[in-house]
């Protein structure tokens, strides 16, 4: 009979008792101790001398830290299969990915009619496992964002919410032994859980060939179906039969059963301590030498299979098979549970063809040499906003950096900083908060540092402070040809350059060194006006920006007219001081400007106004549409023409955000980010592409310039506008020098010729 190549794992069985309440608790911690890889506990609700399998199951998740814990098996005629389903996405969530799901079809029919369960015959309990399979996985598939529609006569759902979906793809395996259940399991099971006591010889070949047999006719490859096996047995000094002896004769027996009926996980069925720890200690590092060996031998490689249900959605032009083994046990595929939380970025929807999360700088450079292999397209996300650039794509591999979160505080005496690409500015706001220090960064503390720190970062203090990349001083980049380099004034200089505003085009930075500021307790100002008078509101609004001292940054933000022709303007202003007579001296000339609507003041830290995030996963649909410029002043001329666009409603989001002071104290040509001049960065969002782009293109000769972040215009002229001509030809050549053949492309393309003339 065939070797499934499924990798060698050990389980306990143990005994729910509740005399005393926590030995099944502390047997499980042992097992965890002993190096098992799970612990499993049987469900019979109806025995009152033992404790509920799902609350034994959720303390036992919360006193252990690595073991993975499952039913064996869940009586699924008295759990409804609906809010199952949420129970276990919940424990493998809260457990960090270590909860699996045995289910059973129902035994002990009179004690399951007691309890209220009802009572099936054979063939109907396997029709109502079936079914309540279905709505297992309907419930944590999101995926699918429809409402649920699943199961029959036994187990239905109409319009149910999908979610939660679990931490991993949480296997259920079938306690099987008649050929309707092999022939379910066959078909829609993951793994088949019997226990050896119940089976009498040839049955494991036999129900193997069931399941061989149903899985094949399913499309499915039968090596995907785990083969798990309940044993029991003693040590002894001699032989005294089956698993009956010293523990080499347990090796001997249990041997064939890997290598000829394709057992991938044995499950010792004992509530003696000594002998789980014998079994762990001398039968399975043996059993396991043993089968690598014979496998070696013949050729058989031990790998895990991917169901169909996740290969059959898989996208062309991607080796799968190829995955690097560093990266692949992280790697996401459009038919995987988890896929919903990483296709999508903040604002765009995505359905990429794989996703490598990677959790070190060598991750990425195996990703990315993975990635450059593959005839699709590349994107690189760190938080995942990616307004301007393609964080998400449709077919391609994204290189996700959401676990390179560190936060590290290098040397107190320089305020050096070390910051990951997927650290969120919340957090790093947190942490340096702690120094009395602060980072200014963006409006947002959900977005990732990577994209923002490599492209500009406007930010609540840059008037006081400049941008964020005005506070980097070395970054630890991979190159498209997989090297690794630092870039600072010192070392590769013209790189780091180019890295401050064009960096996505040159690498993947996977370290940001900053020096940050000595910052305390801010004036933070949350002001609402009649903004009805919007062409004279917006000069206004500007000139007394212009004229204030640049301890203060304010930010202004518009939506079309109200059905009543009200237009209110939100201006959200941040003064750099903890004295209250500053901060109402700064904010008084703003409060003049026109009717006050609504009014916030108060004290608070950098780190408060940052924590403004969401938690929840991104979940864009469709593709943001994002304007932007870069403007002097703010003239008649410009007022006037803002207020004719607003009045379209052909934008629903208008933003002007000062800049000046401290961003224009940085010489033009000393980073790729050039437009110092600016006093003023302007984006304007909407929903209608050639009307916001015929609106928008009337503005244009107000502007200087945009800041590629907010822009996702790809035409031509549009890079001109990002970077001048000087700038650009420097850029262009370090491009054809460091990225030859255009690895990364996804973000205002320098390559592109025709703005160059």
């Amino acid at each position: 009979m065939p070797d499934y190549g499924s990798p060698l794992l050990f389980g306990t069985f143990i005994t729910p008792t509740n005399r005393p309440a926590d030995s099944a608790v502390g047997l499980a911690q042992l097992s965890e101790k002993f190096g098992f890889d799970l612990v499993t506990f049987q469900d019979h609700p109806y025995q009152p001398s033992f404790l509920d399998t799902w609350t034994l199951m959720s303390w036992v998740a919360a006193r252990t830290d690595r073991i993975h814990i499952s039913p064996n098996v869940l009586s699924t005629p008295l759990r409804q299969p609906a809010v199952t389903a949420r129970a276990a996405a919940s424990l493998d969530l809260l457990s960090g990915g270590r909860f699996d799901l045995g289910l059973g079809a129902g035994a002990f029919w009179d004690a399951i009619e007691a309890m209220g369960g009802r009572r099936l015959t054979p063939g109907q309990a396997v029709d109502a496992l079936s079914q309540a399979i279905d709505v297992i996985r309907g419930v944590w598939d999101l995926n699918d964002r429809g409402p649920l529609e699943a199961g029959g006569e036994y187990h239905s759902v109409s319009g149910a919410k999908r979610g939660p979906a679990p931490a991993h793809n949480i296997p259920l395996w079938i306690g099987a032994y008649k050929p309707r259940m092999l022939r379910l399991t066959g078909r829609k099971g993951d793994g088949w859980l019997p226990s050896l006591s119940y089976m009498q010889p040839g049955d494991l070949a036999a129900g193997n060939a069931v399941i061989d047999e149903a899985a094949q006719g399913a499309g499915r490859d039968p090596r995907e179906i785990r083969r798990l096996l309940n044993i029991g047995g003693r040590f002894a000094a001699t032989n005294g039969g089956p698993l009956s002896g010293p523990p080499r004769q347990w090796v001997e027996e249990l041997l064939p059963y890997a290598l000829e009926d394709g057992v991938g996980t044995f499950i010792l069925a004992s509530d003696d301590p000594a002998v789980m720890q014998r079994f762990a200690e001398e039968v399975a590092p043996a059993l396991r030498e043993a089968v690598a060996a014979e496998r070696s031998a013949r050729g058989v490689p031990s790998k895990i299979v991917r169901p169909a249900s996740i290969t059959n959605q898989r996208r062309p032009g991607i080796d799968y098979d190829a995955i690097p083994i560093s990266i692949a046990a992280a790697a996401v595929e459009p038919g995987d549970l988890d896929y919903h939380r990483v296709r999508s970025t903040y604002m765009r929807g995505g359905a990429p063809g794989l996703v490598l999360r990677v959790g070190s700088t060598a991750d990425v450079v195996d990703a990315l040499a993975y990635a450059r292999a593959q005839s699709v397209p590349l994107a690189v996300r760190s938080g995942g906003h990616g307004i301007s650039g393609r964080s998400t794509n449709d077919g391609g591999i994204v290189i996700d950096l959401a676990a390179l979160i560190a936060v590290e505080v290098l040397d107190v005496a320089t305020r050096r900083v070390r910051l990951e690409p997927g650290a969120r500015w919340v957090d790093v706001a947190a942490t340096l908060g702690q120094y009395g220090w602060a980072l200014s960064s963006g409006d947002y503390g959900g977005v990732g540092v990577g994209g923002l720190a490599t492209a500009g970062g406007i930010g609540w203090l840059a008037r006081g402070h400049g941008l964020t990349i005005d506070h980097l001083r070395a970054v630890e980049i991979v190159l498209a040809d997989g090297s690794v380099v630092r870039a600072s004034a010192d070392e590769n200089p013209d790189l780091f350059w180019a890295v401050r505003g064009a960096g996505a085009n040159f690498g993947i930075v996977t370290s940001f060194e900053f020096e940050v500021d000595e910052v305390g307790e801010l004036g933070w100002a949350q002001l609402a006006f009649d903004a009805s008078d919007t062409a004279g509101f917006l000069e206004s609004w500007g000139a007394t920006i212009e004229a204030a001292p640049r301890d203060l940054t304010s930010f202004m933000i518009m939506g079309a007219p109200r059905a009543d022709g009200q237009t209110v303007a939100q201006v959200l202003s941040v003064v750099d001081s903890a004295d209250p007579d500053t901060i109402i001296g700064r904010l008084q000339p703003l409060a003049g400007i026109a009717p006050l609507l609504q009014q916030s003041v108060q004290l608070a830290s950098y780190a408060d106004i940052m924590a403004n995030n969401s938690d929840a996963d991104h979940n864009g649909q469709g593709d943001p549409l994002a304007r932007s410029g870069l403007l002097e002043h703010i003239t008649p001329e410009f007022a006037a023409d803002a207020a004719r666009l607003l009045a379209t409603g052909d934008v629903y989001f208008f933003q002007i955000r000062s800049v000046g002071g401290a961003v224009s104290d940085v010489p033009r040509d000393a980073t790729a980010y050039a437009h110092r001049s600016a006093n003023f960065s302007v984006v304007a969002f909407g929903s209608h592409q050639q009307r916001v782009d015929d609106a928008w293109d009337a503005l244009g000769q107000h502007f200087s310039g945009l800041y590629l972040s907010f822009e996702t215009d790809r035409r031509d002229e549009r890079l001109g506008e990002a970077f001048p001509v000087d700038t650009l030809r420097r850029l262009r050549e370090l491009k054809l020098r460091y990225d030859p053949q255009n690895t990364f492309r996804d973000n205002f393309n320098i390559t592109q010729e025709a703005v160059l003339g």
